[in-house]
């Protein structure tokens, strides 16, 4: 008996654990989301400005301008995709409940043929079926995990989730920009550029870590997309500084 209560208070234990490490993950996907987007797309910004000006003042104004769009724009897309979820799924929840009361005996085939793929046969699958229809919350649960593949995520906060990567973006976009209020505009641009491709680097590193994958390579993945804009940033201020610039 103690052994059969140790079991399941470990059960438990483990089964929380992986609750708080989805939702710890999802935290982690907005932060990086977040910081990534507004590191690399206000690096480009910074090294296209600064490659077609020799003004500090215009450098550091554009830098602002886009760190304040990038993370408002961020902020309000991460909203309203949560939202656009939780509202998406209480659709094809009304649906399924609506079902469930018009057609019963077609939804219960469903979970039937559901449990069929899992293997259940004979009179285990009658069970199965008649134990989970005798709820209609649980039955309703299934038809959403099961046969949409949805599932309720009890987290969701569109406000928070726009505040989440509202603030990382911020937070990311000064990582490029500080550089250019101590530097010299050149001796700024590759202290920006180093800068941005360490913490990108470090930010892949730390999350092939924490979740799977080789730290080295996803380290260089990250600092590789920040390269890029930076690269693609800096050819446009260079293509187009001299005739728009003067």
């Amino acid at each position: 008996m103690a052994a059969a209560k140790s079991v399941k208070k470990q059960a438990q234990e483990e089964l929380a654990s992986h609750q708080n490490n989805g939702n710890g993950g999802s935290l982690l996907k907005q932060v990086i989301l977040g910081g990534q987007d507004g590191l690399v797309n206000v690096l480009g910004v910074l090294l296209g400005v600064a490659s077609a000006t020799s003004d500090t003042g215009i450098v550091i104004i554009a830098g602002l301008a886009a760190t304040f769009a990038e993370s408002i724009s961020m902020a309000a897309v991460a909203y309203a995709s949560t939202r656009a979820g939780q509202d998406y799924y209480q659709k094809q929840y009304q649906n399924e409940q609506r079902e469930i009361e018009e057609v019963p005996e077609v939804e219960k085939e469903e979970i039937r043929l559901i449990y069929m793929k899992k293997g259940f046969r004979g009179k285990q699958l009658e069970q199965v079926v008649k134990k989970i229809t005798s709820n209609k919350k649980v039955w309703l649960e299934v038809m959403m995990s099961e046969e949409l593949g949805l599932n309720k995520q009890e987290d969701s906060a569109p406000v928070k989730d726009g505040i989440v990567v509202g603030v990382s973006a911020l937070i990311g976009s000064f990582v490029p920009l500080l550089p250019f209020f101590f530097l010299p505009i050149g001796n700024a641009m590759a202290a920006s550029f180093a800068v941005s491709l360490l913490t990108l680097f470090f930010a892949g590193a730390y999350k092939a870590k924490i979740t799977v994958g080789n730290w080295l390579a996803s380290g260089l993945e990250m600092a590789g997309v920040g390269m890029l804009a930076a690269l693609a940033g800096y050819a446009v201020g260079v293509l187009f500084g001299a005739q728009f610039v003067h």
